[in-house]
């Protein structure tokens, strides 16, 4: 394990990371970053502080993979691992944050320094940049391009994609090594940006009447395969008093981050910033519909581009969905109408909401409905993406999302949300996959918001 004599302030070292941790700028223009030998050295030395604490054992595939390099290498010690090797460790990382957010005791103001989310990152970018490129998962990155492309023959694409197309789908998998037994997203002939072309006028009455203004940022995933969750969520604001109107200027890069394209990302993040800059000048919150889009926009962003204040502002504006009803309950309460859920509701908090560290608000939203019953389990899906999807790596998916199938089907509730809709896909294939010893239909899944509409009588 690296050591230091002094901690990051200069005082004496000190056991765990005892100030507010945080994150250093991404330094993707710099050509040092993208130095593989400079990279791979750094993961040495940040792989053999995992190895002597091994806290993080149980949160994905990616610890285990390399603990037990280390194990069955010669020695017993990360210096007889061959540094080829890390591409397993990084193969099974989906970029969740939950290392750095809720187990590691190193992370900065640490002098270990300890930043395996965002070193796996540059692992990618340099990787990346040296030619080494996934041609399939990129194209599955390209949202905006396939969202458009499939509008049109959405019925059609569909049925070709359904999983009950045996024979596509293995024809898929064979050329495109997408995994046949998964369930893929569908497409919609008219998508949210379609349907919510006209504001919905805010309710008079509402106790948020004349108070806030809300520019929801669609998201690609919401334009373009769950329209609903857009819908609900207007609807929802509106029923407040809050004046709404969707922004969709193209999808925030996550796929893109993920896969180590980081100077698309920082172009895309220029770009909708620019967008939203007027609209935040003129008193509007952004609020996003998806966990992974608002934890690109809050955090992200702004440590790609960190001296462009474009993106600073609207990093500063953005808020959840979720986040946002419950800081309207609080400010000037709800308008009345809220009625019970039966069956009660099981919520996956989603990795990725977990990484905005503002505490589990789909749930606190969701709370606040009437006599309904509300479960909350904090556990990887396993999905993350690409990765839930592809030949490769699909079946590590569903092996660390089994055991949180298993507490949702304890839960026996009749509703399943995240604030991940492809997080509550994947479980609720899992559920009729591999929970039960005879398949049954899994609950009924939504984004919480879409749930609490439907409490309201407005969706």
């Amino acid at each position: 394990m690296s050591d230091s004599k002094t901690d990051s302030a200069g005082g004496p070292p000190r056991e765990g990371s005892l100030g507010a941790p945080f994150r250093h700028p991404i330094a993707w223009k710099d050509e040092a970053y993208y130095d593989l030998a400079k990279v791979e050295a750094e993961m040495t030395r940040q792989f053999d502080v995992c190895h002597t604490c091994r806290r993080c054992f149980n949160l994905c595939d990616s610890f285990p993979r390399l603990f037990d390099l280390i194990d069955e290498s010669k020695t017993g010690e990360l210096d007889s691992v061959p540094v080829s090797d890390y591409a397993k460790v990084d193969e099974a990382c989906t970029l969740c944050d939950m290392c750095f957010l809720t187990k590691c005791p190193y992370v900065p103001p640490h002098p270990f320094d300890i930043d395996i989310p965002h070193l796996i990152l540059r692992y990618r970018a340099a990787k990346r940049k040296a030619g080494a490129r996934e041609f399939v998962r990129e194209q599955l990155g390209q949202t905006d391009r396939n969202g458009k492309l499939a509008k049109p023959f959405a019925g059609l694409v569909n049925a070709m994609s359904a999983r009950k197309n045996t024979p596509l789908r293995k024809l898929l998998e064979a050329i495109a090594k997408i995994d046949a037994e998964v369930e893929l997203p569908t497409y919609h002939s008219k998508t949210a940006t379609d349907r919510l072309k006209s504001p919905l006028a805010p309710n008079p009455a509402g106790p948020a009447f004349g108070r806030r203004r809300v520019a929801l940022y669609a998201t690609c995933f919401v334009d373009y395969n769950e329209p609903d969750t857009a819908v609900a969520a207007a609807r929802v604001l509106a029923l407040q008093g809050v004046e709404v109107k969707l922004v969709y200027p193209e999808c925030c890069g996550m796929p893109q981050l993920e896969a180590g394209d980081l100077k698309d990302v920082a172009g895309r993040a220029g770009r909708v910033a620019g967008i939203f800059a007027p609209l935040i000048e003129d008193g509007y919150d952004v609020v996003a519909l998806t966990a992974s889009c608002g934890l690109m926009m809050k955090f992200e962003w702004p440590l790609i581009e960190p001296q462009n204040t474009a993106v600073l502002a609207l990093s500063a504006a953005t808020k959840d969905i979720c986040e946002y009803v419950v800081d309207l309950q609080k400010s000037f309460g709800l308008a009345e109408g809220l009625n019970p859920v039966e069956g009660g509701i099981t919520l996956h908090h989603a990795c990725h909401a977990r990484a905005q560290n503002m505490g589990a608000k789909s749930a606190e939203m969701l709370r606040l409905i009437p006599d309904t019953r509300v479960e909350l389990i904090e556990r990887c899906s396993g999905h993350g993406g690409t990765f839930g999807v592809m030949k490769s790596t699909a079946p590590v998916a569903r092996k660390v999302g089994r055991p949180t199938a298993k507490q949702v089907a304890a839960k026996a509730t009749e509703n399943l949300c995240s604030d991940c809709p492809l997080a509550c896909k994947h479980l609720g294939q899992l559920l009729t996959a591999e929970t039960t010893p005879e398949p049954h239909a899994p609950p009924r899944q939504a984004h919480p918001i879409e749930i609490f509409a439907r409490a309201y009588g407005a969706f």
